[in-house]
């Protein structure tokens, strides 16, 4: 008996490794695609899990809930290291993170308490949908006119608001709708990526937040879960995208990044119409 207890923890021990090294793959990718293609590292991490915790027994209902939670918490830590990096270069408009914040953490918080009451049907849809834009967005690259300036305090706040709210259902730092906001509001595109960048934090930590505390008493959560954050996925993608994100930094000045957008699109509209066949 307890020769099969050791092999059985012996064949479990061979199975949760085989799973942390497959998300450090994962966060590997995560993070060149992100430091080589200026995207949010949401947009990846999160249809992947998407595809892979199925795979690990993971039920249905809970798919979508754990990999917007997870993406969320990985992402504290690659705005950190982007926000450090944009502030040195003079780039973050601190007055506007300032005016924003209140608005991004209500509506982030409250985003992912709507997300967990969701089920993961609903969730995929409306992924798949952000998927699609985003993919043609970056085919048509597009970018708004600066026509306006940034509006009021109270203005500025509910624009947090939505910001955050949809930040949390689709598990992303915000950027795809920050960056266009501050440039509309006339702000330098240097400037508005930077302070996007700035931006994510509070979505993420608010967001975070907000999926851990619905997803305490949830019954069903695989082994290693707190609330809807999946900690060996967690690791793993955190661990491998902070150091590839400078290689795929580096990897921008010496490839063509524009003709690789356009194939990232196509991509994006493949993995968009996986999940539309999943919901459908």
């Amino acid at each position: 008996m307890q020769r099969v207890c050791e092999g059985a923890e012996g064949e479990r021990g061979k199975y949760l490794t085989t799973i942390f090294l497959g998300y450090l793959v994962l966060g590997a990718v995560a993070g060149v695609l992100a430091g080589l293609l200026g995207i949010g590292g949401g947009l990846v991490i999160v249809p992947m899990l998407a595809f892979v915790l199925p795979g690990q027994g993971v039920e249905g209902v809970h798919v979508m809930h754990l990999a917007l939670g997870t993406s969320l918490a990985t992402i504290i830590f690659t705005s950190i290291s982007s926000l450090r990096a944009h502030h040195g270069r003079g780039a973050v408009r601190w007055d506007v993170l300032l005016k924003i914040t209140f608005g991004i953490i209500v509506g982030t918080f409250a985003g992912a308490c709507v997300a967990s009451m969701l089920p993961t049907r609903v969730l995929k849809a409306i992924f798949m949908v952000f998927l699609y834009f985003v993919a043609s967005q970056m085919l048509i690259d597009k970018k708004p006119k600066p026509s306006r300036s940034l509006p009021g305090n109270i203005a500025i706040t509910a624009v947090g608001g939505g910001i955050g709210i949809f930040s949390s259902l689709v598990g992303i730092g915000g950027g795809t709708l920050s960056v266009p906001f501050l440039v509309w509001c006339n702000v330098p595109i240097h400037h508005a990526i930077g302070t996007a960048a700035a931006i994510g934090l509070p979505i993420a930590i608010s967001g975070t937040a907000g999926f851990i505390w619905r997803g305490m008493d949830v019954a069903g959560l695989p082994a290693y879960s707190f609330g809807y954050l999946y900690l060996p996925a967690f690791i793993g993608i955190v661990c491998a995208s902070i150091l590839t994100a400078p290689l795929g930094a580096r990897l921008a000045h010496s490839l063509p990044v524009s003709r690789l957008k356009k194939v990232f699109a196509v991509l994006l509209f493949v993995v968009a119409t996986k999940m539309l066949l999943d919901v459908v």
